[in-house]
């Protein structure tokens, strides 16, 4: 039975996923339509985690998910994937959340995870984990995939525990080393977490895990990222990100696609434009300046390309000039800027190398069903307190222009995405 979001019902909210920095992803309460509104969840407080949004039940029979998973865990049994150059498909749920299947263990156990830029390490729920949050929540109709190391003859636990804190409470327990398949490359003794413990707003998420693909000094624990430990066997040392844009709400649909070891010439311009990291920790670089409108700003900054991120975090400053450009209102109810559907906008334009990168209103306008014709500004204010990168690039950014993660060279490409639907 798929789950439908209702106006009065949507929420949002913003706190850190990773252990260093503030990444964001909207929370979007949604509700059983054979329930009564007063049975849907309870939206979470504001110092919760919330990095998910409407969407279906994820594992239910004959989801595109699990023929997309069946398809996966069949090419890395078969053993028929050497290639240089792999990829793997994104699935979108209202263009705010896109997740990927990985591999564990021999034989393979199947999770669908967050392939995420703004972290470093990868974690799992132990089946030996009864709690509800493990388990998965029944009223949000999450089904979770837990790793059973019993069943597979390659796992080895290690004495070290590990502990990531998040916003609203931590995910902890070991960390071991097992078989990873990632889109048919393998690596068989890919250090992760095998996570004993995790906070309960996981238990409400459509995800099994994380997959960072940030850099090995972002990692804790000092584990090695499944990345770089697949570069020996790539064409060469980078990967594609796109992301496609649906006009509707959508979900459970194909959303993208990663490329590990190549271009992506088929979703993405020929011209790339590339920018040295300032950090390899996020996959950091400076911009030279933001513009919308007759906003303007000319100040350096750092920002980060960040997948695990749905909107786009601003500065404060840049979070007025942009309300003020497109006459935003700010919904208190669902606790985020909204402008009319049907209304022109200026385009987000961003200087990074010299070059201005320009973010239509087609991608940063979002239908999120919230009625009275109102739409949502994919917009928050990044509260980095001065410490850390001054803007976060989610989804809203990465789908208007390919990222080219260029491991090797310790750059970040950009070329214009393409996309059927606008």
């Amino acid at each position: 039975m798929s789950v439908i979001c209702h106006p009065c019902q949507l929420k949002t909210r913003y706190e850190d996923h990773s252990p260093s920095l503030g990444h964001h992803w909207p929370l979007i309460v949604c509700c059983n339509p054979a329930t009564s509104s007063q049975e849907c969840l309870t939206p979470c407080k504001a110092d919760q985690l919330s990095f998910t949004s409407s969407s279906p039940i994820i594992h239910r029979e004959g989801t595109f998910t699990d023929f997309l998973a069946q398809q996966h865990l069949a090419r890395a049994q078969s053993g028929s994937s050497n290639s240089a150059v792999a990829s793997q498909p994104f699935i979108d749920y209202y263009d705010d959340f896109y997740l990927g299947d990985i591999g564990l263990g021999t034989p393979y156990q199947n999770f669908t995870i967050v392939l995420d830029t703004g972290s470093s390490n990868l974690w799992v729920i132990d089946a030996a984990c009864t709690t509800t949050a493990c388990k998965g929540d029944p009223r949000s109709g999450y089904k979770k995939h837990q790793f059973d190391t019993t069943k597979s003859t390659t796992f080895v636990k290690t004495s070290q525990p590990f502990i990531l804190f998040y916003g609203s409470g931590e995910c902890r327990g070991y960390i071991s080393t097992d078989v990873l398949n990632l889109a048919g490359l393998v690596y068989p003794t890919q250090g992760f977490g095998v996570s004993t413990s995790i906070a309960s707003v996981f238990g409400q998420q459509p995800m099994d895990g994380i997959l960072g693909l940030g850099w090995p000094a972002l990692a804790v624990d000092g584990v090695v990222p499944p990345i770089q430990n697949l570069l020996d066997q790539l064409d060469q040392p980078i990967f594609t990100v796109w992301l496609d844009r649906h006009v509707k709400p959508a979900e459970d649909k194909l959303g993208g696609l990663i490329t590990y070891g190549g271009l992506d010439s088929e979703n993405c311009d020929a011209q790339v434009d590339y920018v040295t990291l300032s950090s390899k920790t996020y996959w950091q670089f400076p911009i030279n300046g933001f513009s919308i409108g007759s906003y303007s700003s000319n100040t350096k900054a750092e920002v980060i390309s960040d997948t695990g991120t749905s909107w786009i975090g601003a500065p404060a400053a840049a979070v007025q000039g942009i309300v003020k450009a497109t006459g935003a209102k700010f919904d208190f109810r669902n606790e985020l800027y909204t402008v009319p559907c049907t209304g022109s906008y200026p385009d987000m334009i961003f200087t990074i190398g010299g070059k201005a990168y320009n973010i239509p209103s087609s991608e940063y306008v979002l239908d999120l069903e919230l009625g009275k014709g109102n739409c949502a500004l994919t917009l928050f204010e990044e509260n980095g307190g001065g410490f850390g990168p001054s803007w976060t690039l989610g989804d809203t950014w990465i789908r208007t222009y390919c990222q080219i993660h260029d491991v090797g060279q310790g750059r970040i490409g950009f070329a214009r995405a393409h996309h059927s639907e606008i």
